[in-house]
């Protein structure tokens, strides 16, 4: 149960009045990926696997990683050799076994199903995957109960993968059939995603900051433009430079650091506002999954570098506004 964190600061920003952000960056790896590890990994011990692992861009190599470490099971984890050493020492730290590819997402997720058909390890998300998907709708859950049981009008859903989206919009269904909400074909949902990459058509090689989200053939990506036309959404994209921009504003108006595939959303929702696709007064939920400490290199390059001051009171209050 991460916070659902009343925006206000923010919404006052956007010219939105019910803003609220889905903080998932306080999860115990610090994204959203623990969901459909933690499922993935519990299946996998429940059928008696002898190793779990995944291809990753990051945040699912900590998350699988950890629950493995949990669960007692190896953990092989395949990714690009290029994503950021902080995510990757936090996956080395849960005693992960871990192969850099020289390559991208997609040659590290065609080698890791290789691995899972020909050791017979679960691959979480790849032939573990129907079950990893499955845990992903708890973002759907709680929200739906923080709100009070209450369909929000908007939701801003960061896509990769595109699994994500598909398993929240499941999740609003499904408390929708069990008679705890109301008529959730009204909630709109929007695809947020980081220029560069931002195709459901496979691009060989992208190019983002937001190392999450780059992922060149999406495999949910037919269906996430079903689920947008389903509930009347759209899908926006995000520079870098838009993209380091909303991180530096969702942190000074709601405290919230975010990595850039968090970055991304808020970008989304603020061009959102500024076309006019949201009112004033809807309910909006603007999913945010991963903390900042995880991707810090890129904004090391556009945060000011503070110089030294001597430890003299005079200096000091010169400088001090």
């Amino acid at each position: 149960m991460t916070p659902l964190l009343r925006a206000d600061r923010l919404g006052s920003e956007l010219g939105i009045d019910n803003l609220y952000i889905k903080n998932d960056s306080v999860n115990p790896t610090f994204s959203f990926k623990d969901r459909p590890a933690g499922v993935a990994v519990s299946k996998s011990l429940e059928f008696g696997l002898s190793a779990v692992g995944c291809a990753s861009t990051g945040n699912l190599s900590s998350a699988t990683a950890a629950h493995a470490a949990r669960a007692g099971l190896p953990c092989y984890v395949f990714a690009p050799s290029d994503i950021e050493m902080a995510k990757i020492a936090q996956a080395l730290s849960y005693g992960a076994r871990y192969t850099p590819i020289k390559g991208t997402y997609d040659d590290a997720n065609r080698i890791a199903a290789y691995v899972g058909d020909s050791k017979g390890y679960g691959i979480v998300n790849i032939n573990m995957r129907s079950y990893y998907v499955e845990g992903s709708k708890t973002l759907a859950f709680e929200v739906a109960e923080q709100l009070g049981w209450r369909v929000p009008d908007h939701l801003v859903v960061p896509v990769g993968s595109g699994a994500m989206l598909n398993a929240i919009c499941k999740g609003f269904e499904e408390l929708q059939q069990a008679s705890l909400l109301g008529d959730v074909s009204q909630m709109s949902v929007e695809a947020a995603q980081a220029r560069g990459c931002a195709e459901v058509t496979p691009v060989e090689r992208p190019d983002t900051v937001a190392k999450s989200l780059a992922i060149g053939d999406p495999g949910d990506g037919r269906y996430v433009l079903k689920r947008l036309a389903q509930y009347g959404g759209s899908a926006d994209d995000a520079t870098d430079q838009e993209i380091m921009d909303a991180i530096l504003l969702l942190a000074r108006t709601e405290g919230v650091f975010t990595e850039p595939a968090g970055g991304v959303s808020v970008a989304a929702l603020r061009k959102m506002a500024e076309s006019g696709r949201i009112d004033s007064g809807d309910t909006v939920v603007c999913y945010i999954t991963g903390n900042g400490l995880k991707s810090i290199e890129p904004l090391m390059r556009v945060l000011p570098r503070p110089q030294a001051v001597e430890a003299d009171l005079g200096k000091i209050a010169a400088v001090i506004k």
